[in-house]
Protein backbone atom coordinates (compact mmCIF):
# COMPACT_ATOMS: atom_id res chain seq x y z
CA UNK A 1 0.00 0.00 0.00
CA UNK A 2 1.32 3.44 -0.89
CA UNK A 3 1.03 6.14 1.76
CA UNK A 4 1.34 9.92 1.82
CA UNK A 5 4.55 11.42 3.15
CA UNK A 6 4.61 14.57 5.24
CA UNK A 7 7.19 17.36 4.77
CA UNK A 8 10.66 16.20 5.85
CA UNK A 9 9.80 12.49 5.74
CA UNK A 10 11.48 9.86 3.61
CA UNK A 11 11.04 6.15 2.89
CA UNK A 12 14.04 3.93 3.65
CA UNK A 13 14.54 0.40 2.29
CA UNK A 14 15.25 -2.06 5.12
CA UNK A 15 16.92 -4.47 2.68
CA UNK A 16 14.86 -7.36 4.05
CA UNK A 17 11.86 -9.01 2.38
CA UNK A 18 10.99 -5.75 0.64
CA UNK A 19 10.25 -4.01 3.92
CA UNK A 20 10.38 -0.20 4.05
CA UNK A 21 10.02 2.37 6.79
CA UNK A 22 9.03 6.04 6.98
CA UNK A 23 11.47 8.26 8.85
CA UNK A 24 11.99 11.94 9.57
CA UNK A 25 15.63 12.88 10.30
CA UNK A 26 14.46 15.97 12.19
CA UNK A 27 12.57 13.78 14.64
CA UNK A 28 14.43 10.50 15.15
CA UNK A 29 15.73 7.72 12.94
CA UNK A 30 16.28 4.20 14.17
CA UNK A 31 19.87 3.14 14.84
CA UNK A 32 21.93 0.00 14.83
CA UNK A 33 20.87 -0.77 18.40
CA UNK A 34 17.34 -1.59 17.22
CA UNK A 35 18.66 -3.87 14.47
CA UNK A 36 21.01 -5.66 16.89
CA UNK A 37 18.14 -6.13 19.33
CA UNK A 38 16.03 -7.76 16.60
CA UNK A 39 18.92 -10.13 15.94
CA UNK A 40 19.51 -10.90 19.61
CA UNK A 41 15.82 -11.63 20.18
CA UNK A 42 15.80 -14.12 17.31
CA UNK A 43 19.26 -15.67 17.68
CA UNK A 44 20.05 -19.29 18.45
CA UNK A 45 20.07 -20.17 22.14
CA UNK A 46 23.76 -20.87 22.90
CA UNK A 47 22.90 -23.59 25.45
CA UNK A 48 19.89 -25.33 23.91
CA UNK A 49 20.94 -24.73 20.32
CA UNK A 50 17.42 -23.79 19.23
CA UNK A 51 16.48 -20.70 17.26
CA UNK A 52 14.89 -18.39 19.81
CA UNK A 53 12.85 -16.53 17.20
CA UNK A 54 11.06 -19.71 16.16
CA UNK A 55 9.74 -20.04 19.71
CA UNK A 56 7.80 -16.81 19.07
CA UNK A 57 5.54 -18.75 16.73
CA UNK A 58 1.94 -18.01 17.64
CA UNK A 59 3.05 -15.62 20.41
CA UNK A 60 1.96 -12.09 21.25
CA UNK A 61 4.82 -9.57 21.26
CA UNK A 62 4.96 -5.99 22.56
CA UNK A 63 7.63 -3.41 21.72
CA UNK A 64 7.66 -0.73 24.41
CA UNK A 65 8.64 2.72 23.15
CA UNK A 66 8.53 1.64 19.52
CA UNK A 67 9.38 5.03 17.95
CA UNK A 68 9.38 4.49 14.19
CA UNK A 69 8.03 0.96 14.62
CA UNK A 70 11.30 -0.56 13.43
CA UNK A 71 11.31 -3.54 15.82
CA UNK A 72 7.77 -4.81 15.10
CA UNK A 73 8.44 -4.39 11.39
CA UNK A 74 11.73 -6.34 11.51
CA UNK A 75 10.27 -9.02 13.79
CA UNK A 76 7.37 -9.49 11.39
CA UNK A 77 9.95 -10.86 8.97
CA UNK A 78 12.24 -12.63 11.44
CA UNK A 79 9.61 -14.44 13.52
CA UNK A 80 6.30 -16.26 13.25
CA UNK A 81 4.73 -14.24 16.05
CA UNK A 82 0.96 -14.08 15.68
CA UNK A 83 0.67 -10.47 16.83
CA UNK A 84 3.21 -7.65 17.14
CA UNK A 85 2.25 -4.40 18.87
CA UNK A 86 4.32 -1.23 19.16
CA UNK A 87 3.56 1.15 22.03
CA UNK A 88 4.62 4.78 21.53
CA UNK A 89 3.80 7.85 23.64
CA UNK A 90 4.52 10.51 21.00
CA UNK A 91 1.46 10.96 18.79
CA UNK A 92 3.41 12.10 15.71
CA UNK A 93 5.83 9.17 15.95
CA UNK A 94 2.99 6.68 16.51
CA UNK A 95 1.10 8.05 13.51
CA UNK A 96 4.21 7.79 11.34
CA UNK A 97 4.80 4.20 12.54
CA UNK A 98 1.20 3.34 11.66
CA UNK A 99 1.77 4.58 8.12
CA UNK A 100 4.86 2.38 7.89
CA UNK A 101 2.70 -0.59 8.88
CA UNK A 102 0.28 0.33 6.09
CA UNK A 103 3.17 0.86 3.66
CA UNK A 104 4.25 -2.75 4.23
CA UNK A 105 0.70 -4.18 4.33
CA UNK A 106 1.40 -5.68 7.77
CA UNK A 107 -1.97 -4.94 9.37
CA UNK A 108 -3.63 -6.55 11.31
CA UNK A 109 -0.70 -8.74 12.38
CA UNK A 110 1.32 -5.64 13.29
CA UNK A 111 -0.25 -2.61 14.96
CA UNK A 112 0.76 0.59 16.76
CA UNK A 113 -0.85 1.93 19.93
CA UNK A 114 -0.31 5.49 21.12
CA UNK A 115 0.08 5.40 24.89
CA UNK A 116 2.33 5.79 27.92
CA UNK A 117 4.65 2.94 28.95
CA UNK A 118 3.83 3.73 32.58
CA UNK A 119 0.18 2.89 31.83
CA UNK A 120 0.86 -0.14 29.63
CA UNK A 121 -0.60 -2.77 31.96
CA UNK A 122 -3.85 -0.82 32.11
CA UNK A 123 -3.92 -0.44 28.33
CA UNK A 124 -3.30 -4.12 27.54
CA UNK A 125 -4.05 -6.00 30.74
CA UNK A 126 -1.88 -8.05 33.08
CA UNK A 127 -0.02 -11.13 31.79
CA UNK A 128 -1.09 -10.38 28.22
CA UNK A 129 2.23 -10.85 26.35
CA UNK A 130 4.63 -13.73 25.76
CA UNK A 131 7.52 -11.50 24.69
CA UNK A 132 8.46 -7.84 25.23
CA UNK A 133 11.20 -5.96 23.43
CA UNK A 134 12.51 -2.57 24.46
CA UNK A 135 15.14 -0.12 23.20
CA UNK A 136 14.75 2.41 26.03
CA UNK A 137 16.20 5.88 26.55
CA UNK A 138 19.78 5.40 27.69
CA UNK A 139 20.56 8.67 29.45
CA UNK A 140 19.34 9.44 32.97
CA UNK A 141 16.95 12.40 33.20
CA UNK A 142 16.87 15.53 31.08
CA UNK A 143 19.46 17.61 32.85
CA UNK A 144 21.22 20.06 30.54
CA UNK A 145 18.81 19.51 27.64
CA UNK A 146 17.81 22.69 25.87
CA UNK A 147 14.50 21.17 24.78
CA UNK A 148 13.55 18.10 26.85
CA UNK A 149 10.24 17.87 24.97
CA UNK A 150 11.87 17.32 21.56
CA UNK A 151 11.38 13.89 19.94
CA UNK A 152 15.13 13.20 19.94
CA UNK A 153 15.44 14.10 23.63
CA UNK A 154 12.51 11.84 24.56
CA UNK A 155 14.08 8.96 22.60
CA UNK A 156 17.52 9.34 24.19
CA UNK A 157 16.86 10.60 27.73
CA UNK A 158 14.62 9.34 30.52
CA UNK A 159 12.24 12.26 30.12
CA UNK A 160 8.95 10.36 29.77
CA UNK A 161 9.85 7.14 31.60
CA UNK A 162 12.67 5.52 33.59
CA UNK A 163 14.12 2.03 33.44
CA UNK A 164 12.29 1.35 36.70
CA UNK A 165 9.02 2.16 34.90
CA UNK A 166 9.91 -0.25 32.09
CA UNK A 167 10.77 -3.11 34.47
CA UNK A 168 7.63 -2.46 36.55
CA UNK A 169 5.39 -2.72 33.51
CA UNK A 170 7.25 -5.67 31.98
CA UNK A 171 6.71 -7.65 35.18
CA UNK A 172 2.97 -6.96 34.97
CA UNK A 173 2.59 -7.45 31.23
CA UNK A 174 4.54 -10.68 30.77
CA UNK A 175 2.99 -14.08 31.26
CA UNK A 176 4.84 -16.44 33.63
CA UNK A 177 8.11 -17.45 31.90
CA UNK A 178 7.56 -14.66 29.38
CA UNK A 179 10.72 -13.03 28.05
CA UNK A 180 12.02 -9.47 27.94
CA UNK A 181 14.67 -8.50 25.39
CA UNK A 182 16.39 -5.14 25.72
CA UNK A 183 19.39 -3.14 24.57
CA UNK A 184 21.07 -0.59 26.82
CA UNK A 185 24.40 0.98 27.73
CA UNK A 186 27.05 -0.92 29.75
CA UNK A 187 27.64 1.98 32.15
CA UNK A 188 24.19 1.27 33.63
CA UNK A 189 24.59 -2.50 33.76
CA UNK A 190 24.68 -2.80 37.56
CA UNK A 191 21.49 -0.76 37.92
CA UNK A 192 19.80 -2.72 35.13
CA UNK A 193 20.51 -6.11 36.72
CA UNK A 194 19.37 -4.98 40.17
CA UNK A 195 16.17 -3.49 38.77
CA UNK A 196 15.34 -6.55 36.68
CA UNK A 197 15.77 -9.01 39.57
CA UNK A 198 13.78 -6.70 41.85
CA UNK A 199 10.86 -7.15 39.46
CA UNK A 200 11.27 -10.94 39.12
CA UNK A 201 12.77 -10.58 35.66
CA UNK A 202 15.72 -12.93 35.90
CA UNK A 203 18.60 -12.12 33.50
CA UNK A 204 19.28 -15.28 31.48
CA UNK A 205 21.43 -14.15 28.56
CA UNK A 206 23.76 -11.20 27.96
CA UNK A 207 25.98 -10.02 25.12
CA UNK A 208 28.33 -7.03 25.08
CA UNK A 209 28.67 -5.10 21.82
CA UNK A 210 31.98 -3.50 20.84
CA UNK A 211 32.42 -0.95 18.02
CA UNK A 212 35.92 -2.38 17.33
CA UNK A 213 37.75 -5.33 18.85
CA UNK A 214 40.18 -3.03 20.69
CA UNK A 215 37.57 -0.57 22.02
CA UNK A 216 35.33 -0.59 25.08
CA UNK A 217 31.78 -1.97 24.70
CA UNK A 218 29.13 0.65 23.96
CA UNK A 219 26.00 -1.53 24.07
CA UNK A 220 24.70 -4.50 26.03
CA UNK A 221 21.94 -6.91 24.96
CA UNK A 222 19.99 -8.70 27.69
CA UNK A 223 17.31 -11.39 27.82
CA UNK A 224 15.34 -11.77 31.06
CA UNK A 225 12.64 -14.28 31.98
CA UNK A 226 9.75 -13.49 34.27
CA UNK A 227 10.05 -15.81 37.26
CA UNK A 228 13.13 -17.53 35.85
CA UNK A 229 15.71 -19.31 37.99
CA UNK A 230 19.06 -17.58 38.60
CA UNK A 231 21.51 -18.52 35.86
CA UNK A 232 22.95 -16.30 33.16
CA UNK A 233 24.80 -17.14 29.96
CA UNK A 234 27.28 -14.51 28.76
CA UNK A 235 27.66 -14.83 25.01
CA UNK A 236 30.85 -14.09 23.15
CA UNK A 237 31.29 -10.39 22.30
CA UNK A 238 29.71 -8.93 19.18
CA UNK A 239 32.14 -6.74 17.22
CA UNK A 240 30.56 -4.20 14.85
CA UNK A 241 33.44 -3.10 12.60
CA UNK A 242 36.52 -4.98 11.42
CA UNK A 243 37.76 -1.79 9.72
CA UNK A 244 36.36 1.75 9.43
CA UNK A 245 33.15 1.55 7.45
CA UNK A 246 33.33 -2.24 7.09
CA UNK A 247 31.03 -4.41 9.18
CA UNK A 248 32.00 -7.81 10.53
CA UNK A 249 30.27 -10.84 9.02
CA UNK A 250 28.18 -11.23 12.20
CA UNK A 251 26.64 -7.80 11.68
CA UNK A 252 25.95 -8.53 8.00
CA UNK A 253 24.24 -11.74 9.12
CA UNK A 254 22.03 -9.82 11.55
CA UNK A 255 21.05 -7.36 8.84
CA UNK A 256 20.31 -10.30 6.57
CA UNK A 257 22.69 -9.33 3.76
Amino acid sequence: MEVELKPGERIDDLQRDGLRIIQDPERFCFGMDAVLLSGFATAADPVKGIVVGNSMEGKRVLDMGTGTGILPILLSSKTKASELIGLEIQEDSAEMAKRSIDLNDLSPRVSIVCGDIKDASNIFGAASFDVITCNPPYMIGGHGLQNPDSPKAIARHEVMCTFEDIATQAEKLLKPSGRLFLVHRPFRLSEIMVTLTKHRLEPKRMQLVYPYIDKEPNMVLIEAVRGGKPRITVERPLIIYKAPGEYTQEVYDIYGY
